[in-house]
């Protein structure tokens, strides 16, 4: 949708009309407050920041992290032994400049305050383009924010308690030479870490996204169904590099969840033409 036809859309949808700069305005203060909610819970998080680091964030690197237990406990029932137990392995990680460490103490506020706004982002964003949108299109994005807001916290969730744990003890066990003592610096491992989880929440938004480009036309689901095994195999390469063992199983944790995340892109993109069709016929019908 172009600039001009989307203000005019939100003309449409207003009680006057507004110029461009009037649109830039409200868009302004839909940023601004949006910024805000950030900042209000990164302030919370830099408060208690020394806590935050502490229990959360290095909450992954440790043998009695609860999802390593039940990992590990799973594995043990279903038959696959000590496979998804974690190597027993000190995770210290250090800093190579006097300001990595404050600098780090703002990031872990600032991300943890974008997770925890998150909805509030979106409903700021909505508020914004709601007027643009028809009353179908307001009545088929009915509980957008619940559902996107619900998938980027499950997203963060996968990312946090499973990848993570498997990346840390792939990477801390993963030697070229005995000769190699892996100390990373703590920085590093925000990175990793932040990638891994607020990554993977947006990652998770991939169903939405192509129910959206779907109703647009710009993919089919056929189109996806016709890559089917590539997706497959490209999923199960990633799984195979974060996961510490190569059993069955332990791919399977990783595997199955990024799998199912596309079959359900697949569906809703049926969906999404399956209801681009029929507007496209009612269109046609009153023409």
């Amino acid at each position: 949708m172009a600039l001009n036809e989307f203000l005019e859309k939100r003309n449409e949808g207003e009680d006057s009309e507004m110029s461009f700069v009037d649109h830039l305005e409200e868009l302004r203060w839909h940023l601004i407050r949006a910024i805000v909610a950030v900042v209000v819970g990164a302030i919370g998080f830099f408060i208690f920041s020394n806590i935050f680091v502490d229990k959360i964030i290095f909450g992954p690197t440790r043998p009695d992290f609860v999802s390593i237990q039940w990992l590990c406990n799973i594995g043990r029932k279903v038959g696959v032994g000590d496979g998804l137990c974690f190597t027993s392995t000190v995770v210290k990680f250090q800093e190579t400049t006097m300001t990595g460490q404050f600098i780090a103490s703002f990031t872990v506020a600032f991300i943890g305050g974008f997770v925890l706004a998150f909805p509030y982002i979106l409903w700021e964003m909505w508020r914004f383009v709601k007027p643009a949108l028809s009353e179908r299109e307001r009545k088929g994005t009915t509980g957008i924010i619940f559902w996107v807001s619900i998938l980027f916290f499950i997203g963060v969730a996968f990312g946090y308690f499973i990848l993570t744990p498997l990346m840390v003890n792939f990477y801390f066990n993963y030697k070229l030479s005995d000769q190699i003592t892996i100390i990373p610096t703590f920085s590093d491992y925000l990175e990793n870490m932040i990638y891994t989880t607020a990554g993977v929440g947006l990652l998770f938004q991939m169903p939405l996204l192509i129910l959206a480009l779907s109703k647009a036309g710009i993919i089919s689901s056929d189109l996806l169904k016709r890559y089917r095994r590539h997706a497959f195999m490209v999923i199960l390469v990633a799984a195979a590099i974060i996961t510490p063992t190569t059993d069955p199983f332990s791919l399977a944790v990783v595997t199955l969840p990024l799998y199912l995340l596309f079959e359900i892109s697949v569906k809703l993109a049926a969906r999404g033409e399956a209801a681009r069709a029929k507007e496209d016929g009612t269109i046609q019908e009153w023409s």
